[in-house]
């Protein structure tokens, strides 16, 4: 498949790059500068404008952000998500899947991680931005997307090529912990883009 990549230079943009071209996709490497990332192609694309989303995606397959709103400002995330919609729609691309945020995962029905009292003030802003571009990806009814949210703790470490899946509940391994390693992430997402089981909607991995 031809893949637009958006978010290309982050750690986790590089392991699903690392991951697709390993697995002979043809991966465009999109962000604000064009930086490289080895084994795809760099171009320099803005992910929170329409009309440049719609000239980098036309001629894919897939488009998959991988933007992120830690570090910078948290807005960066619904601004994205707002004109990913609206670039991919001018492109006539309808497969979409995104990075999401752990912080959005319920531990318990109804109650979100960063809802809980011990969800530290300092992540708020970005937590509360990918509910925000979850819910607007949860109203598009034309694009395919899948919104993929990793366990709490991403880190980085090797890959075993191993993890759950659930909808909505937040994973836990056998001593209470939701981690999964970047490169595994990036393995999750790829098994999703190659055989779609959630379009329209949100799924968490993890250990």
């Amino acid at each position: 498949m031809k893949i637009l990549l958006f978010g290309a230079t982050g750690s986790v943009g590089r392991a699903v790059a690392a991951e697709l071209t390993a697995r002979s996709h043809e991966v465009t490497a999109a962000s604000r500068h064009g930086g490289p990332v080895g084994g795809a192609v760099a171009v320099a694309a803005d992910a929170t404008d329409p009309k440049q989303v719609a000239a980098a995606a036309n001629g894919h397959d897939v488009v998959i952000s991988a933007v992120s709103g830690t570090g910078g400002n948290p807005a960066t995330l619904t601004i994205a998500a707002s004109a990913l919609v609206r670039g991919l729609r001018q492109a006539t691309v309808h497969r979409l899947l995104v990075v999401g945020g752990g912080a959005t995962m319920e531990i318990a029905p109804g109650m979100p991680v960063m809802e809980s009292p011990q969800f530290p003030e300092e992540y708020k802003p970005a937590a509360y931005a990918q509910a925000a571009a979850l819910a607007l990806y949860r109203v598009v009814e034309d694009l395919d997307w899948t919104y993929i949210s990793p366990a709490q703790i991403l880190f980085p470490g090797e890959r075993t090529g191993s993890y759950r899946r659930s909808c909505d509940a937040l994973l836990t391994d056998n001593e209470g912990h939701s981690r999964i390693s970047i490169a595994d992430y990036a393995v999750a997402l790829a098994d999703e883009l190659e055989n779609p089981q959630a379009v329209r909607a949100r799924i968490g991995v993890g250990y």
